[in-house]
This record gives C-alpha cells, structure tokens and sequence, in this order.
C-alpha cells in the first residue's frame, strides 16, 4: 500500500492546457475513482502517475518520494488498459508473468506466482490459451493478473471496464472492488461511467475542463453536488436544473412565473440562481384541474415497476420517476409535488453550490442510481 501526495500538478501541449494546478491527497489503501467527461484529463493524470507522461509543473509523491523523474518500472505502480494491451503470441501464463521474466525472476518463483494470481481470478483453467480464444471478460482478468503478479504498491485502471457488455461491466466491477478489498492496495480507477464511479469509490474525484470539481465520497457527491456541472454529470438520468430568480428568503420564481418554494436564503430578491431536483425527488400523482405544478408529459421510458416520464415544466425540459401503472398509457399531464428539502440551489454566474439549511442532514438520504447499460 501506498500515499499518493499530488501537489498542483499541471500538463500542457504547447498553449493547450490538459490538467490545471490539481491538488490531491490518496491515502493507503484507498480506492479513488477520477471521474468525468472524456477530454477532462482524467487519463492524462493517471498517465502522469504512472509515469508515462511527463508532468509539465508540479510533484507527484508515492509514499512520501517525489517520482517526478522516475521511470514507470520504478514508481510500484501497474497499470490496467481499456484495451487490454495483451500479447497475441503468448499463452495467458506467459502474458502474466512476462515482467517477472524480465526482471530476472527464477522460473519456479515465476509459475507459483502465476499459479496464485490465477486462481484469485479463477483463471486457471485458461493458462494455456492465447488471448483470441478468450471472451472479453476473461481477457481483462489476465491484464489484471499481469497487474497483480508484480505485487505493486499502486493500481492504476484506465477505463478497464469500457469495451465489455453490460453484465459483464457489473461482473468485473465486482470483481475489481473484492480484489481492493483482499489486496488492501491502494488503487485508482479511471472512468465516465458515474454508475462505476458510485459503486467502486472510496471518494470520487469530478473532473471537467482539466479542474477538479469536487473531491468527496459517493454519498457527498449525490447529496451534495458542489457545482451545477457535478449536478448534472451525477445521477441518472441527470438532476433537472432550472433558472429561476429569488422572490424571498424561501421562495424562487421560474422564468415561466412558477413560485417554487426552498430552504430558507440568504440571498437578495431578484439574485437569479438554478435549483435543481433529482427525478426520484419529486412526487408525482394525476393531474388536477389547477395551476399548480404540472407536468406537460412529452413520452414515457418504462423500466419494468417504475418508469421515467419526460416532458415539460417551468419552461424546461424535465423528467421525473413515476410508479409504472401511474406512467402507463402516457398520460398528458402529471401533478409534481416538490419539497423544499430535496432542492438544491446553484449560483447562476458561477454555477458553485449556495448552502441551505438542508446540507447538514443531507447525507441522511440513501442515494439511488436507476440502472444503465
């Protein structure tokens, strides 16, 4: 196991900045999942921690060395790839223990070493076979078992879970998060998938444009998102976000005129801001015969027992979970009902959290992720 100390590491191509001044504390035997949009520099950081891209400012420290000029072999970390970076000449044995026989390992050492990790990833079986008579499952257990022969303090996957189907995605993260959890190593896991992010993450680090967003453990990230983009990017399907402009210290206006109630705040009338509600939030029954909150329903997604209804609502587009018989038939309207307490508020210039007296018990409330591909 090992500390990863990041002080404001920075990468940049000529005028292009990829990673800006990043500050981060990994504590052994940790998992991190980097989270984000492609083009964030997610993989770009995990490279620079590998030692396979050069850091243009900054200090990356592993247990408490800077390896800044460290060549990858000498950092203790291994690397798992998207693409799962196999020989295609060599059985899964010799894939496995290929840099145990270029660091000189004694053959017997070698096959006990093999022998072992196989059979943690129940690969034993498949020794002899070469990576094309594998399944894409069984082929990113031999790139994890290349990673776990070389018993490295560090864990690095880059989206290893990207070219698998969905139930093999669930299968592997399984497996993934129970290997941490036997090895006690410290790992770092690379992704877009918020679904991989919430269920492997010790804390999730957001990334977007190069920056962190927020630093925080699952719980912290669904409850509360730090910013309008972290809002967004966590849930599925995304937190609804909706303009609207201060009226009181417990009520907002949406751009259409509806009054939507909120925690109480510290803020001027007419401050404009953006609340947002997650879809599983809202309550929703029949529609009524008044001006209340409605929703003005576009089409249905059903999931089985419940279902997500897309339509209209404060002059934005809007989705909110609904029983499956209430969904059934598309009804053209729904009556949302909205509590305070399950609002979140954004300032609409620099799109950062507002506090609201709600925060503090926020954490209470389990988060839930509808199930994706």
């Amino acid at each position: 196991m090992a500390d990863i100390s990041i002080r404001k590491v920075a990468k940049s191509y000529g005028k292009t900045s990829v990673v800006e001044a990043l500050d981060l504390d990994i504590h052994s035997g940790e998992f991190i999942v980097v989270l984000g949009p492609s083009g964030c520099g997610k993989s770009t950081l995990l490279r620079m921690i590998a030692g396979l891209e050069e850091i243009s400012a900054g200090d990356i420290a592993i247990d408490g060395t800077i390896v800044n000029r460290l060549e990858p072999r000498e950092r203790g970390c291994a690397m798992v790839f998207q693409n799962y970076a196999l020989y295609p000449h060599m059985s899964v044995a010799d894939n496995m223990g290929y840099a145990l026989k270029v660091a000189g390992v004694a053959k017997a050492e070698r096959l006990a070493r093999i022998g072992r990790v196989a059979e943690t990833l129940g690969l034993t079986a498949l020794l002899d076979r070469r990576p094309a008579q594998l399944s894409g499952g069984q082929r990113q257990r031999v790139a994890m078992g290349r990673a776990m022969i070389r018993e490295p303090k560090v864990f690095l996957f880059d989206e290893p879970l990207s070219n698998l189907d969905a139930k093999l995605r669930v299968q592997m993260r399984i497996e993934i998060r129970k290997l941490h959890n036997r090895l006690s190593a410290t790992s770092i896991f690379v992704t877009h998938d918020q679904v991989e992010a919430m269920t492997l993450a010790d804390r999730i680090v957001v990334m977007n444009a190069g920056k962190v967003e927020q630093i925080g453990t699952p719980l912290e990230i669904w409850h509360r998102p730090a910013s309008r983009f972290v809002a967004g990017f966590v849930g599925m399907p995304p937190m609804n976000l909706l303009e609207a402009t201060v009226e009181t210290d417990t009520r907002v206006r949406l751009a259409d005129g509806t009054p939507i109630d909120t925690p109480p705040l510290a803020l001027r009338p007419g401050t404009p801001v953006v609340i947002g509600i997650r879809a599983e939030d809202v309550r929703v029954g029949a529609a009524v015969n008044d001006p209340g909150l409605v929703l003005a329903v576009d089409f249905v997604e059903q999931l089985g027992a419940a279902a997500l209804v897309h339509g209209r609502f404060g002059g934005h587009d809007f989705v909110v979970t609904a029983p499956a018989a209430l969904a059934e038939g598309a009804p053209e309207g729904l009556a949302l009902g909205i509590d305070p307490p399950a609002l979140h508020l954004f300032d609409a210039a620099t799109g950062r959290r507002l506090a609201t007296v709600n925060d503090a018990a926020a954490l209470a409330r389990p988060a839930v992720l509808a199930p994706t591909a």
